[in-house]
Formats: structure tokens, sequence, C-alpha cells
């Protein structure tokens, strides 16, 4: 890779606008759900599936319906992204409190 380009992935990193949002994994055969929040939305997921495959996961109830149902049984997914534009600091912080409560008393969810 040439420097020129590197410093274009760079930059574009860099200037690239955060998602945060609320997400949802479900648990289809043990019939369970679990919805958490997020400032950053983008690698949310592979950092779940990372601690689950290693048998490390801080949620027990997650860890053991992993353990008995496999991967192939869960599903990720974005439930609703905040525009972190119009909200920042302290008010993000609050805007993510309230739609995660919102999202888990919707979805009869644990937290995740």
């Amino acid at each position: 890779m040439s420097k020129e380009r590197r410093r274009e992935l760079t930059a574009e990193y860099k200037e690239r606008k955060a998602r945060p949002g609320v997400f949802a994994i479900r648990c289809a055969p043990a019939g369970l759900v679990w919805v958490g929040s997020a400032p950053e939305l983008a690698n949310r997921q592979n950092r779940f599936w990372f601690a689950l495959r290693l048998a490390q996961h801080r949620n027990a109830a997650m860890q053991a319906a992993w353990t008995a149902h496999g991967e192939e049984s869960f599903v990720y997914e974005e439930l609703e992204e905040i525009d972190g534009e119009d909200v920042s600091g302290w008010l993000l912080t609050q805007t993510l409190k309230d739609r995660l409560e919102h999202w888990r008393l919707a979805l009869n969810a644990a937290a995740a």
C-alpha cells in the first residue's frame, strides 16, 4: 500500500461519524432477547461474538444460551440509531438510556 493511500484511509477513518444507538441480540430457540446501547454501533456485534466464542462473556445467561444453542441461533440487529450530530455529551448519554429502557420494555428483554 502506498503512503498516499494510507494517508487517505487514515483521513477517512478520522472523519467518520459515530453511530450511537440501541441494539438487540436474539436467541430464537431459547426465546431470549437482550438489549443494549452503545455510543458506536459499528463493531458492537463483533465485540459480543468474540467474547461469546471464547466463553468469556460477562452476561452468564447469554453465554449459557450461546453454549447450549450455538452461534447460528443468535441474531444481532440494530433497533434504533440516534442522530449523534444533534446531541452529544450528557444529552446523548441520557437519550441512549431512555431509548434503551423503551426497547427493553417493548421487547421484554434483559440487559446485554
